[in-house]
């Protein structure tokens, strides 16, 4: 099977899958154009509530493919960013579900995800320094948010590889899972995701990302969903709630 992006969609939630093992899932120019516009569709479907994140095998992703920088580095690197601005803008909730090496244009997939569940033993690095490159303002400040400055420098001046028990404790990733049950972990948490209100995702994840302009178009939206009745009248009356709102 040639390199490609795999993707499914389960119930309310949709899984895309890095496939390259010949190259630990680095990810070739043509992956990188792939994923927006399939990011398009998945947050274009209604009944998709969740997306995950993943790698083939018993890796996450490896970075990009290296022979693809040889031409123009330039190129690949511009790539890369709008794969992760993509990944980053798509409006319901993101999880990066890791196994083995998180590394490179990897590691900046996952920091672009909103949540990122790591089975024990995986590996991750942020790589620039060792290929001369300059990692891009965005995906600097998006690192920094996640890790704090210090472990960022450590990461970006050093291109060395940390384990799950530093990036638990640095900020990197949610959780840390035993090896073997990453896969039900991240299937009963996005369970979860999708029966919550995707109107509070939604807000929160744009609060959170540093949009400070938006209270009154949510307030808005809040008045007119009927999701808070929904909510309360689902506790007093002991059942799960039906949310109903969408992303539009």
């Amino acid at each position: 099977m040639e390199p490609q992006l795999l993707h499914d969609v389960t119930g309310a939630v949709a899984t895309v899958v890095v496939h390259h093992p010949a190259k630990r899932n680095a990810m070739t120019a043509a992956m990188w154009r792939a994923l927006p516009p399939l990011l398009d569709r998945l947050a274009a479907d209604p009944g998709v509530r969740a997306l995950v994140l993943t790698g083939s095998g018993g890796t996450f992703c490896a970075g990009a493919d290296i022979s693809t920088l040889r031409g123009s580095p330039q190129e690949a690197q511009r790539l890369a960013g709008e794969a992760e601005e993509a990944l980053a803008a798509f409006p319901k909730p993101t999880l990066a579900a890791v196994r083995g090496h998180c590394v490179g244009g990897g590691a900046q997939l996952a920091a672009a995800c909103d949540l990122r569940f790591a089975e024990a033993g995986a590996l991750f690095g942020v790589t620039p320094a060792r290929l001369g490159i300059v990692y891009p303002s965005s995906a600097t400040r998006r690192l920094v948010s996640l890790v704090g400055p210090a472990t960022a420098k450590y990461l970006l001046f050093s291109g060395e590889l940390i384990d799950t028990e530093r990036a638990l404790r640095t900020g990197l990733i949610d959780e840390v899972l035993p090896e073997g049950e990453l896969a039900k972990r991240v299937t009963e948490f996005t369970e979860i995701l999708a029966a919550r209100s995707q109107l509070t995702q939604a807000a929160a994840k744009e609060f959170a990302d540093g949009r400070t302009d938006r209270d009154a178009h949510w307030a808005g939206q809040a008045a007119a969903s009927g999701e808070a009745e929904e909510g309360v009248s689902a506790f007093l009356e002991r059942r799960a709630a039906r949310f109903t709102w969408s992303v539009r």
